[in-house]
């Protein structure tokens, strides 16, 4: 019986996606701005850049620690995104893979499905061509190799990443995704403080690079600095944790997103819940929260 109510929900939610193509008729979208026959395609219209697209589309990154965890994790998190003019909700999977005793491991993941619904001023900014700006989405699939460069020395841990971003996420004429590929990487750095039996205090920094494809033809290609600093507080298997994160590009179209980031984790034996606040201070501004589940499993060597 759940299967198939699992199934059928699903379904529904497929067609919603595959239905929300914007209107045949674009009439309305033509004679709001300006375009007439033989002007450049819509796409040469949407702008690609963090605040000109919804939350999913260009995210700053999530910030890495230095080090890699021992445990294969499946994580499921819920998420909102608070914009006036730009609700949002998704659903988002994770999956991380460490072996080779703990030196390198893979990570994947994406936005399963989103729902938003935005206003007649958001649409007509960022040129959308759903009329009534209301449907769902799927993301964009991220791939991503992390090295452990070295850990438990006198200098701080460092770990490198590197991360792809996949054109796999729909919705392009509803300025939800950018239908086009993009890459990052970045070393971050950490090192523990005021360790006791229960707990540390761990500051923690990063410094990398993020390119993205765009529309643009005589600049195809959006480069910026990536960055981030912050510090965890660890006790009796509590984590909390705050940062400061982003990237600038060099377009200045809104391409300069930066955040604070706040997490509180809970680990048990197999399983952890964390729960985030993300707060946009600039170019991305929405206020998200996430809920997360965690599957713990032993680690591949």
């Amino acid at each position: 019986m759940v299967n198939r109510i699992l199934f059928f929900a699903l379904l529904f939610i497929s067609t919603q996606v595959f239905s929300q193509s914007g209107s045949d008729d674009m009439g309305w979208w033509n004679k709001l701005h300006g375009w007439e026959e033989g002007d450049p395609g819509w796409r040469n219209w949407m702008i690609i850049s963090p605040g000109y697209l919804g939350p999913n589309a260009l995210p700053v990154p999530e910030v890495k620690r230095g080090f890699l965890n021992s445990n294969t994790e499946i994580e499921l998190t819920a998420s909102t995104h608070l914009l006036k003019g730009d609700p949002t909700q998704d659903i988002s999977g994770r999956l991380f893979v460490p072996f080779c005793q703990n030196k390198i491991a893979i990570e994947i993941y994406g936005v399963v499905v989103e729902h938003f619904a935005f206003s007649e001023e958001i649409r007509n900014e960022r040129f959308a061509r759903i009329e009534d700006g209301k449907g769902y989405a799927f993301g964009d699939l991220y791939f991503s190799t992390l090295v452990q460069l070295w850990k438990n020395r006198k200098m701080p841990d460092a770990l490198l990443r590197m991360a792809g971003k996949t054109a796999s996420g729909n919705q392009l004429e509803g300025a939800r995704n950018t239908d086009s590929p993009g890459y990052f990487f970045d070393i971050s750095f950490s090192k523990e403080l005021a360790k006791t039996e229960k707990g540390y205090f761990r500051p923690f920094g990063l410094a990398g690079f993020y390119s993205w494809q765009t529309n643009d033809e005589l600049n195809l290609q959006n480069d910026a600095f990536l960055y981030a600093l912050g510090a965890d507080y660890s006790r009796n298997n509590w984590n909390w944790s705050a940062s400061w994160s982003g990237y600038s590009g060099y377009k200045n179209q809104r391409d300069k997103p930066m955040q604070l980031n706040f997490e509180m984790r809970k680990d048990f034996e197999g399983k952890a819940f964390r729960i985030q606040y993300l707060h946009g201070l600039r170019d991305w501004e929405y206020k998200t929260i996430k809920f997360s589940f965690i599957w713990k499993l032993k680690p591949v060597n």
